[in-house]
């Protein structure tokens, strides 16, 4: 049995939200505040706590229509006429919606749940929904405390007209935030249709919820929350001492699966003997002890007639000897010299590691009833035959290469079992949130699910959607192929940025940053740059499309010469020049013709469905002293040298292609240094990497002026970036 999707409707930013469940590991990613936290807490809200949801939880643009019927139930005088059936909610609810696959011999474990007599497994589908329990109770107590409270205001108050001053509740929200949403609202249990199963399912008045905790016995749910012993909004909600230290655990599972005191075995009778014998050999030693200090008690004539004597006896609890904060020691060498140190003296990284991995194993532990957890008194031993295991942003407080340890390994912790493993009898299944490229790249990326901003529209809450990045990685294609690849010799971090920038080559890429320092707003962004190159960055448009992630894909001209077999020529207009980058020519403005290209305006090198804009080089006016002349670099290294020709001309040092470039700079006649800057950086042997490193060894990098058609991108990313970022809902 697994977890093949789930659909989350109207929680927080997750309006309308399917995320399919890969069989093992299944990877939440996204930017910030793209609603990885609200997948993760809708999860542990329905599963592990139903009566914690609160106003907040409700998506915030349904407020406007639940309290429209609030206000309905004020207005209108006659009761009878009052609606008060779930048809008006039912749309703007909480909701969670579980889609099991199901085999046919497990059909045992659902017999309860089957939604027809000749369904013999497949999927199945419950819905979990946060509704009102009684809606004629919660009819009575809203109109009856709001029509008082208005009562008290006609009577008592000298209101302006014009004033806003009103007592509790001004709305039904306001109502329902004061302690009574989990009065009046609890989650309900549906089954659900396999036949409509592609689309969420409005329910009929046919639909009854299903008594009783119905996914209790088929999915264990257990969590290890992003906080981790600081202040979190689920600590109180997860089960077990959420402490990271290792010795609280180590006690919590001693006490849980070792303890010999409870449903004791033969071994455990050996043991708790010795711990006995200890126990009276320790009370004669104290009693002796103690001899002559409660002697000199008697002389004070205590104890008295009619007071009980004094006896000292030890209490000697298999427990408390892990109860210090010495009890779990890291040895410091093989051991012989004794020497050691308590866990608080070891890294907070490593304690948080360890603490991590020894939850996934007393997880697993009290899954399979391991030890002391299976009693055998129990009229009823239930082993879910699933279980789902919740992880919240691993990477807190751990190294790079720790993160990377953690991922590779967590999954195979959880089932590392004799009747786990890779027998089908139990399935375990592992969803983490992370904002970390270290953990997103050791998973495979058919396992992740990129949670994508939507931004709203004419006053209305940005949401969110979820993309399933294996409908992308899963195809078999050479394009696919390439950005696996690409990928997995990067960090992958497109995942969790607010926009990209794919750039040519090295110069660029270590120029950016710079560039960026000049748009305050933009350096104030996650923004991703990938070294592409100009021939490979269409080969990303399938991801990039899908993920939707606002991109800047800065790219050269790369004039080439058609009537002479596509050789590299210096750009100039009305030539019959044609540009040789794949980029321009197969994505956007899927233009090969040199001088319409050239002639493109600033909206023609946008996409017109996704956020992605084109930037190559465009024409440059200088002034020589006398006129302007007009030139057309052909690469990002002679635009940015013809813009800060001043510069340069100033520099007196340098090497390979950057004195080349000075020498260039210093040539007086502008189409000349033009064309002298083409032929340096089209020679054989031009290293642009250490042009750019050069560079920054002789110059300040943040005195270069942008070059033109960098800059236009730049602009069009920080306008795209203010409108994201503006009234982003809280995640």
């Amino acid at each position: 049995m697994l977890i093949d999707f789930i659909h989350i409707q109207n929680f927080r930013k997750l309006k309308n939200c399917r995320i399919d469940f890969f069989e093992k590991e299944t990877l939440f990613v996204g930017a910030n505040n793209s609603g990885k936290t609200s997948a993760m807490d809708a999860l542990i809200l329905f599963f592990k706590s139903r009566n914690k949801l609160n106003t907040k939880d409700f998506t915030l643009s349904n407020w406007s229509i639940l309290n429209g019927i609030g206000d309905k139930w004020l207005e209108e005088k006659d009761p009878l006429k009052i609606d008060l059936t779930i048809k008006d909610w039912e749309a703007h609810l909480p909701v969670l919606d579980i889609w099991l696959k199901v085999e046919n011999h497990e059909l045992h474990h659902v017999s309860n749940l089957i939604p027809t007599l000749d369904w013999t497994g497949g999927l199945l589908g419950v819905r979990l929904r946060y509704e009102p329990s009684k809606i004629e109770d919660l009819y009575k107590e809203f109109t009856t405390t709001s029509k008082n409270s208005r009562e008290i205001i006609d009577t008592n108050s000298k209101k302006k007209s014009n004033s806003t001053f009103n007592l509790w509740p001004k709305n039904m929200w306001d109502f329902l935030e004061k302690e009574k949403l989990n009065t009046h609202f609890s989650v309900k249990t549906y089954l659900l249709n396999p036949l409509l199963k592609d689309s969420p399912q409005p329910l009929t008045e046919f639909d009854i919820p299903i008594e009783g905790e119905t996914l209790n016995k088929l999915i264990r749910v257990d969590i290890i929350n992003a906080q981790r012993g600081f202040a979190d909004a689920n600590t109180d909600i997860l089960d077990g001492n959420n402490s990271k230290n290792l010795s609280s655990q180590l006690r919590s599972y001693y006490d849980k699966h070792l303890n010999p005191t409870i449903n004791p075995t033969a071994e455990d009778i050996a043991a708790l003997q010795l711990i006995h014998d200890a126990k009276e050999t320790f009370d004669k030693n104290l009693k002796e002890s103690f001899k002559t200090a409660l002697g000199e008690l008697e002389l004070l004539n205590y104890p008295g007639f009619g007071n009980p004597k004094i006896n000292l006896s030890s209490q000697i609890n298999t427990v408390d000897s892990l109860q210090h904060d010495s009890s779990v020691q890291y040895i410091l060498d093989d051991g012989n010299s004794g020497l050691s140190l308590p866990e608080k003296y070891n890294g907070l990284g490593y304690q948080n590691l360890i603490s991590m991995i020894f939850k996934l194993i007393r997880f697993r532990d009290e899954w399979m009833k391991i030890g002391k957890s299976l009693n055998p008194t129990d009229t009823e031993i239930i082993f879910e035959p699933l279980h789902l295991v919740l992880v919240e942003e691993p990477e807190a407080h751990l190294h790079a290469q720790v993160q990377q340890v953690f991922i590779k390994e967590a999954h195979k912790v959880l089932r590392n079992h004799n009747e786990l493993g890779d027998k089908k009898v139990f399935s375990t299944q592992l969803v983490i949130s992370t904002h970390s490229n270290h953990v997103a790249h050791e998973i495979a990326f058919t396992s992740l699910r990129y949670f994508k901003r939507e931004i709203g529209t004419g006053g209305n809450i940005n949401t969110s959607t979820v993309v399933n990045l294996s409908k992308t990685f899963g195809k078999d294609d050479e394009t696919t192929k390439f950005a696996i690849r690409y990928l997995k010799t990067t960090h992958s971090d497109l995942f969790f940025a607010d926009a990209v920038i794919m750039v040519e080559g090295p110069a660029e890429r270590m120029l950016m940053p710079y560039f960026i320092k000049h748009h305050t707003k933009l350096n104030n962004c996650y923004i991703s740059i990938l070294e592409i190159g100009g021939s490979h960055a269409h080969r990303l448009k399938p991801l990039i499309e899908n993920l939707g992630v606002i991109t800047l894909v800065i790219t050269d001209i790369d004039s080439v010469n058609p009537n002479d077999n596509g050789k590299k020529v210096k750009p100039e207009k009305n030539k019959g020049y044609n540009s040789g980058n794949d980029t321009l020519k197969s994505w956007i403005p899927k233009e090969p013709d040199l001088d319409k290209l050239l002639q493109l305006q600033n909206t023609d090198k946008e996409d017109k469905t996704f956020p992605i804009k084109i930037a190559f080089q465009i024409p440059i006016s200088l002034n020589d002293g006398y006129k302007n002349v007009t030139v057309n670099p052909y690469t990002f290294e002679d635009s940015l040298v013809m813009e800060n020709r001043v510069i340069f001309q100033a520099l007196t040092q340098g090497t390979g292609l950057l004195k080349k470039m000075i020498e260039a700079a210093k040539e007086t006649d502008i189409e000349k240094s033009a064309q002298s800057m083409y032929d340096c950086i089209t020679a054989t042997g031009a290293k642009k990497a250490e042009f750019a490193l050069e560079l920054f060894y002789f110059e300040e990098p943040n005195k270069l002026k942008t070059p033109a058609y960098i800059k236009e991108g730049l602009d069009w990313l920080e306008s795209k970036l203010i409108v994201q970022k503006a009234g982003l809902q809280i995640k």
